[in-house]
């Protein structure tokens, strides 16, 4: 298992790493998947809102942009999250920012698990997935 984090324009949050990895392998490990190399990329507004155009053409600010290298049952993926839309959102749902992070964490790892969330059937499952995993991050210390 092998899980990174690093920054772009801004820097890490406070989050225990190995806590937090711990929690992502399970979560991978209770979907019948394993881990090869995952990294997170903590980024600002602006730096994320230019990968969203460059790689995918969209022209608007975003939460987290996944890039999956999985190949068959081991999963694999660059994760790149903006901590200022995080921070937003948090205040913009009524959550504490940590809490919006780990969802935001944990979204990405279910999106290289094949959980989509295009349409409103697919966003109600990706959210109970979201809300499971949040459940097991409490019982890892």
């Amino acid at each position: 298992m092998l899980i990174t984090y690093d920054s772009c324009e801004t820097s890490i949050p406070a989050i225990d790493q190995e806590r937090i990895s711990n929690w992502v392998n399970r979560v991978v490990v209770n979907n019948g998947f394993e881990i090869g190399e995952i990294n997170y990329y903590f980024c600002s507004d602006d730096y994320l809102l230019e990968m969203n155009r460059e790689h995918l053409n969209h022209d608007y600010f975003t939460d987290i942009i996944t890039f999956d290298y999985t190949i068959a049952d081991i999963i694999s993926g660059d994760l790149f999250i903006s901590v200022d839309t995080v921070r937003d959102n948090a205040k913009d749902y009524q959550v504490d920012f940590f809490e919006e992070l780990h969802r935001v964490i944990v979204h990405g790892v279910l999106h290289l698990l094949g959980i989509d969330d295009k349409c409103d059937e697919d966003q109600e499952i990706m959210t109970q997935k979201e809300d499971e995993s949040l459940a097991l991050l409490s019982k890892i210390h």
